[in-house]
């Protein structure tokens, strides 16, 4: 029964801060600033923490460090998600006032997908717990991947999401402030019907990218905790402050170069700990500073030895 009272309490607190966010703080579509993205990184990572230490007070010094090692692996990944987002916004030339928006409503729905998939992983790990091995190799083969990787590429005329979207919805040539959908009339005086605005098409864009990250980051905190209640929350925790956090590295995350080399062997890590766990469980506060460390020493090697800009075509050295 209490375990029930804190699912209820939790969800309740986070509808009523993003209620809070879009309805008050940013009821009127603006441009974020740098110092107002880090007042509210600041805010998201302070509640989070003080959420963490209050798991710990009633959970345990364990639950507490199994929550904490779980956010710091989705914040982790999540600039991944930062990457998309810049590379999104630039292709369609999203204007940074209705940026907030957009990633308000992708995120409240991240929240929900991914609350579907923590249960669908939960309850495969409960009835099958040899899922865990097939976590924990796909965590492995995709950090490895993702080693090799060359940038992020954005291609929405190939996403079958959004071409289904473009052949389901007429789509306005232009954006109409903040509207997700408006009416428009037919040619030649005809009657008015409900189209999509661009702004809805970088919404579906982002949801479904944000999918397929989901697919990377809720197995890996598996890894870490088999808790539903401490991988909701962490997840939770993390993906809400991730909307200050885009807005506060959007111009500076390409510096960080060397970070996907980080986030893959964070991959490969905890995908290795998955399938080591009948053998030898690796303590949560060892994996807590090993992924610190791993982060750590990409972003210090990534502002040590910047990454030189590609010459011009017709230019030599």
């Amino acid at each position: 029964m209490d375990r029930i009272w804190m699912w209820v309490g939790f969800n309740a607190v986070v509808l009523a801060l993003l209620a809070l966010d879009l309805g008050v703080f940013h009821r009127h579509a603006h441009r974020v600033s740098l110092r107002e993205a880090g007042v509210w990184s600041a805010v998201w990572v302070g509640l989070s923490l003080g959420f963490g230490h209050g798991v710990g007070i009633y959970l345990g010094g364990d639950a507490e460090l199994e929550f904490l090692t779980g956010y710091v692996i989705e914040k982790a990944l999540s600039v991944d998600n930062i990457f998309v987002f810049v590379l999104v916004f630039s292709y369609f030339r999203v204007p940074e006032q209705y940026q907030h928006r957009v990633l308000f409503w992708g995120i409240l729905s991240a929240l929900v997908m991914r609350g579907a998939l923590i249960g669908a992983g939960t309850y495969l790990i409960q009835r099958f717990h040899w899922i865990i091995y097939v976590f924990g190799g796909f965590l492995a083969v995709t950090g490895i991947r993702l080693a090799f990787q060359q940038g992020h590429d954005i291609h929405p005329e190939s996403n079958p999401v959004l071409r289904l979207v473009r052949r389901l919805v007429p789509v306005t040539a232009d954006y109409h402030e903040q509207h997700f959908v408006v009416r428009v009339r037919e040619a030649h005086g005809g009657a008015l019907r409900l189209a999509a605005t661009p702004l809805l098409v970088v919404l579906v864009l982002i949801e479904s990218t944000d999918l397929l990250f989901a697919l990377d980051s809720i197995p890996a905190i598996f890894a870490v905790t088999r808790d539903p209640f401490l991988v909701y929350t962490s997840n939770v925790c993390a993906i809400l402050g991730l909307r200050a956090l885009y807005f506060l590295l959007a111009g500076v995350v390409q510096k960080f170069h060397y970070l996907q080399l980080g986030l893959s062997a964070v991959l490969v890590f905890v995908g290795i700990k998955m399938l080591l766990s009948e053998v030898y469980e690796v303590p949560i506060l060892l994996s807590l500073v090993a992924i610190a460390i791993i982060l750590g020493v990409s972003v210090a090697a990534s502002l040590a030895f910047p990454k030189r800009p590609r010459p011009e075509p017709g230019r030599s050295s």
